[in-house]
């Protein structure tokens, strides 16, 4: 199963926990009653470091991308806690919309940068079709390796 959704840029800190941090949830819950162990989820870079004070309900504008931190980084927690699934956890940086290049860098924790959404998919994809990244939870921005040398080299 993969999560790969979210509330949206536009949307507010209500949404977020909704559907960002909810949304996730209830799919890995969903994966273990039908017996999926595979669950790859699309979250974001640096959601640990959300700033606590900032990040309650209700929230100023200011603050909703904070929610967004707090929410993503509450269902990372939550999988990652999971026995019964074999998770991947991806933490894009800046998604664009340009073209693919299948280069990418990988670490437990990445200053900044970007990345085409055409390439999380393709990471996504690798990490179910190769069964590589298990049990992992990385940032991801691009680079210069080739995703599928960049997954297998994992070991976190």
């Amino acid at each position: 199963m993969v999560f790969a959704a979210g509330g949206g840029g536009s949307s507010g800190a209500e949404r977020k926990l909704t559907i960002d941090r909810d949304g996730a949830i209830l799919l890995a819950d969903a994966a273990e009653r039908a017996g999926v162990s595979r669950y790859v989820m699309v979250s974001a870079m640096h959601t640990d470091e959300f700033d606590a004070a900032r990040a309650e309900l209700p929230a100023a504008d200011d603050d909703v991308f904070q929610v967004y931190l707090r929410a993503k980084s509450e269902a990372d927690a939550d999988v990652r806690a999971r026995d019964a699934l074999d998770w991947t956890i991806v933490r894009p940086g800046a998604l664009t919309d340009d073209a693919p290049t299948g280069l990418v860098a990988v670490g437990a924790r990445l200053e900044g940068g970007s990345i085409p959404r055409a390439d999380v998919a393709a990471i996504v994809a690798t990490a179910l079709t190769e069964g590589v990244a298990v049990k992992t939870q990385f940032e991801v921005v691009s680079g210069e390796l080739e995703i599928s040398d960049a997954l297998t080299a994992i070991r976190y």
